[in-house]
């Protein structure tokens, strides 16, 4: 057994069975092995940024880590940017990342670069195997470090992946369980609780589940406090029955007004909130001044049992929370716009979807029609980094094939991973793509004033302008074999939305606002 024969078999030994992949010369002897160790499904993408964005989307959905084959230095680089959407988001992930043989690196080859440098500020954990022997070691531990929802990458050099490895493969790992709050920040935060001060309660972390909420509800209730998430939550159970919480805002004013009154924030598996910019005459924090930050848990801590011990201290535990009613919208006709747009959505989306949300402006109405809509799970862009939202929805359709997929995508978003396509067309995935067609980066035309810059000039506009030339969205889905339609009414996007229903695998909507 050589070691990437070894390396794969104790990926399979410890259920990481997905691989997300566009392999060079270096990684030859990987793919060979596809063909000898069964167990392994690896999907290829053309562009290291879908790798990496569907490992995130998969991880959110399966709760475990998907692998990445990346080609070197360069390939690792090019997946940089929804890794780190991966590393906000908490989603595990482990990154194989090919390289030179080791006698070869002496010679500064065209692709020899610092493969740990780069990996380093968007990984919590970072090795290079050395000899074949220690691979599946190695790789044993990626997994377990992995397995804190963290990010973990192995640098396999070409002679390590073709060696012979006399010890074989690594089974199972024990990746162990998240740790627990400590009960100082419980017992304080219950002191908080109880006092008459305005208090808000924030949650976060990898997942809000339909239990989170309903358990962050009935504490809200119980002592009277308000209860939010934080501006992107990595995945939320949403629609009908599950807790009614509120997100943060997203622009620094709206979030400074929502917690202008404070005098303790609870922070449960969120972090402090803060600008996400520096913007001027506002401040990074957006916490007022002589509000008290408490954190109970932190995000790598275990969120659900926090709050079972704060329900159990106030005696709380059977409090009615605050959930939602199921009351799907009606059908919209006339002029398609954001609320049109958002009522169609809510209206068709089916009980158990998956959301991939990257509409920026375009989704500005979605929170509000979707909150009481059939059950679904929802998934943030956590990082801030946009290209995320389409391979997020291949990852997400990969780990949950018996569940539909609706992916909100901005057109200015979509062009850095429209390669996503063709990997939904390759495998058939159950993925309804819908582009926000405003043919701009709508987005930093606010930023735009609320950086204080004024009014954009003619060529401040052709930096954020991107209709010439216009993208033809039907052609490019087509040619990557995704059937494609655009809309113009309400009517449209009501009919489109019922034959995407109707069909299953992969098909997109241009909606022109």
């Amino acid at each position: 057994m050589n070691g990437a024969e070894s390396l794969l078999t104790t990926l399979i030994n410890n259920d990481v069975n997905v691989c997300f992949t566009n392999p060079g010369t270096s990684e030859m002897h990987f793919v060979a092995a596809l063909d000898e160790v069964e167990g392994m499904r690896c999907v290829l993408c053309l562009f290291e940024g879908v790798i990496s964005g569907a490992a995130d989307g998969y991880a959110r959905m399966a709760r475990k880590p998907a692998s990445t084959l990346l080609h070197l230095g360069p390939g690792l680089g090019n997946a940089l940017a929804n890794v780190h959407n991966a590393k906000k988001g908490y989603a595990p992930m482990v990154n194989i990342v090919g390289d030179h043989a080791t006698y070869h690196l002496q010679y500064d080859a065209p692709l020899t670069s610092d493969i740990e440098g780069i990996a380093g500020p968007v990984s919590h954990w970072v090795h290079t195997s050395e000899a074949p022997e220690d691979i599946a070691r190695d790789t044993a531990e990626a997994v377990r470090q992995a397995g804190k929802n963290q990010i973990a990458t192995l640098m396999l050099p070409a002679d390590v992946s073709w060696s012979d490895n006399p010890n074989g493969p690594e089974n199972s790992v024990d990746i162990g369980t998240l740790p627990l709050a400590s009960n100082d920040r419980i017992e304080e935060a219950v002191k908080i609780l109880q006092s008459d001060g305005n208090c808000m309660i924030m949650i976060g972390g990898p997942e809000i589940t339909k239990e989170i909420g309903l358990k962050a509800s009935r504490l809200a209730r119980a002592c009277g406090a308000r209860i939010c998430t934080d501006v992107f939550p990595t995945r939320q159970a949403r629609g009908a029955g599950t807790a009614v919480i509120d997100r943060l805002p997203y622009l620094a004013e709206f979030a400074i007004d929502t917690l202008k009154d404070l005098n303790h924030l609870i922070l449960i598996g969120a972090k402090s909130p803060v600008s996400f910019f520096a913007y001027p005459n506002l401040p990074s924090t957006l916490s007022p001044e002589n509000c008290d930050e408490h954190i109970v848990a932190t995000p790598q801590e275990d969120i659900e049992k926090a709050l079972d011990s704060l329900l159990l201290r106030l005696n709380a535990e059977h409090i009615a929370p605050e959930v939602h009613p199921l009351n799907v919208h009606d059908r919209p006709a006339g002029d398609l716009d954001a609320n049109s747009s958002a009522m169609t959505i809510a209206h068709f989306m089916p009980e158990g979807a998956i959301v991939t949300d990257e509409a920026i402006t375009s989704g500005i109405a979605l929170a509000p029609f979707t909150a009481t809509a059939r059950p679904h799970d929802w998934l943030n862009q956590t990082g801030g980094s946009i290209g995320w939202g389409l391979p997020a929805a291949v990852g997400a359709a990969i780990a949950c094939p018996d569940r539909k997929v609706i992916c909100l995508e901005g057109d200015g978003s979509a062009m850095y991973t429209i390669q996503s396509l063709w990997t939904q067309a390759r495998e058939g995935l159950n993925i309804t793509t819908i582009i926000y067609a405003n043919r701009s980066y709508a987005i930093l035309k606010a930023e735009y004033a609320n950086m204080g810059a004024g009014s954009p000039g003619p060529q401040a506009m052709a930096m954020i302008d991107i209709d010439r030339p216009t993208i033809d969205w039907i052609a490019m889905a087509k040619s990557m074999g995704v059937p494609a339609v655009a809309v113009e009414t309400a009517e449209d996007f009501v009919k489109a939305m019922q034959n995407s229903a109707r069909e299953p695998g992969p098909a997109l909507i241009e909606v022109r606002l």
